[in-house]
């Protein structure tokens, strides 16, 4: 017999399942995934696919500059959507180069190659470090052990952690690790193939651990005194996250021959396009000029539209004085939880970083912490924070980074450190 009224459908479905069941089936599994299935967002705030709420310090590892669903890159989207999507880098077009010409405004003379990701802009920097050093026979490039610098196969390669090469060995030549803010080892490091440092301002995979002045300032010297690069990672800790448009800016303030300090190259993604995929490189000069006409190239490279999404981000930072709010936001969020260390020192043991680039590590061993044993401490507790309704991104085995939007109100910094609190206070029993 035919239906007339269709049969009621459950009142719960099981939308997280579904989805999930869709990624098993179809998309590659090179990522470990929490069970979360996320639908839309608004500010700070993202929901997954049941309707729960979370508060999200995560921004997408560093990404949503201006959080989510912000009207001003919507708009920026269409307009630009209207006038010219793509066209080859065989042509020119204004929004590549304004937006060049504002992050060259933004760090020193030189020049900027656009690209899609991160990893593709330290491809850049390696591929100019090489240039620059070919007719001499220097090839070789110093990077830190616990640093992070993409999954290409150069990338795994310069990353200094061993469980992003495992499987992809041999390794490509012409990269070697040296300790973090040791001069002396980077001193006894050099070669005669040495022909560039890459560092980041703060390791951000690496478990958040900043550069000390001493260190980027040493490193200069040493690099002009071998005539070598020194090129900076600035995928996550640049574009403001630190409350200046670069970590190392930040880092030397104040500082005695901090006004002398520049890199020779910088490479930036991430908040750079707000979530739109963007990354670029820049050279100061004259090495700016080293990578001529088929030397390098991308198919979607700065196109006019993530250019014009990268040209309002950059607006609206600077319109809403987003820098300062980064600095007092973020120095607040560190305060408060320091405190909170203090008070729950068998939970958390320390809280460090800048800006809204905030990293804590938690106690050794906690005992009451419950999930499955298998999994690292920062995956476990970052699962609690989930629960509670907040985001946060783990970094190494036993610590949380929190790398929120740079709009962040202290209404939902204040929100977030509740929910930290309630979760250490719950472990500390």
């Amino acid at each position: 017999m035919k239906e007339i009224v269709p049969s009621v459908p459950p009142i719960v479905r099981n939308d997280v399942a579904s989805v999930q069941a869709l990624y098993q089936k179809n998309v590659v599994p090179s990522y470990g995934r929490f069970d979360i299935a996320l639908s839309h967002g608004a500010g700070s705030y993202v929901f997954d696919v049941t309707g729960k709420r979370y508060l999200d310090f995560g921004g997408g590892i560093a990404v949503t500059s201006l959080g989510h669903g912000h009207p001003a890159i919507t708009e920026a989207l269409i307009e630009q959507s209207r006038k010219l999507v793509h066209i080859s880098n065989l042509y020119y077009h204004e929004p590549q180069g304004r937006l060049a010409e504002a992050l060259v405004n933004l760090i020193a003379p030189g020049k900027v190659f656009f690209c899609n990701s991160g990893a593709e802009a330290n491809e850049g920097l390696f591929k100019l470090a090489r240039k620059f050093g070919h007719d001499e026979g220097r090839y070789e490039i110093l990077t830190a052990f616990n640093s992070f610098h993409g999954r290409t196969l150069a990338g795994i390669a310069a990353t200094g952690q061993d469980k992003v090469k495992k499987g992809f060995e041999p390794m490509m030549p012409g990269f070697r690790h040296v300790p973090y803010n040791d001069l002396a080892a980077v001193k006894a490091a050099i070669s005669p193939s040495t022909i560039a440092i890459l560092i980041e301002g703060i390791q951000g995979e690496g478990g958040l651990t900043i550069a000390s002045p001493e260190f980027l300032l040493g490193l200069r010297k040493l690099c002009d005194e071998k005539r070598m690069l020194l090129l900076m990672d600035g995928v996550q800790d640049g574009y403001f996250r630190t409350g200046r448009f670069q970590a190392f800016q930040r880092i030397l303030e104040n500082a005695p021959g901090a006004e002398k300090f520049l890199p020779d190259g910088i490479s930036m993604a991430k908040s750079l396009g707000g979530g739109f995929p963007i990354g670029a490189f820049w050279a100061r000069a004259p090495y700016g000029d080293l990578l001529g006409p088929g030397t390098h190239g991308t198919t979607f490279g700065g196109t006019p539209l993530g250019c014009a999404v990268a040209m309002k981000i950059l607006e609206i930072v600077r319109r809403e004085k987003l820098a300062d709010n980064t600095q007092m936001i973020g120095e607040y969020l560190k305060t408060q939880l320091q405190a909170l260390a203090k008070k729950f020192p068998h939970v958390l043991h320390e809280v460090r970083g800048l800006g809204l680039m905030i990293g804590i590590e938690l106690a050794q061993n906690i005992p009451s912490l419950p999930g499955d044993a298998t999994k690292t401490q920062a995956i476990r507790f970052v699962n609690l924070l989930h629960a509670a309704g907040l985001l946060t991104i783990p970094a190494g085995t036993n610590v949380i980074r929190l790398l929120p939007a740079l709009n962040l109100s202290q209404r939902e910094a204040d929100e977030g450190l509740g929910i930290i609190e309630s979760v250490a206070a719950k472990l500390a029993g």
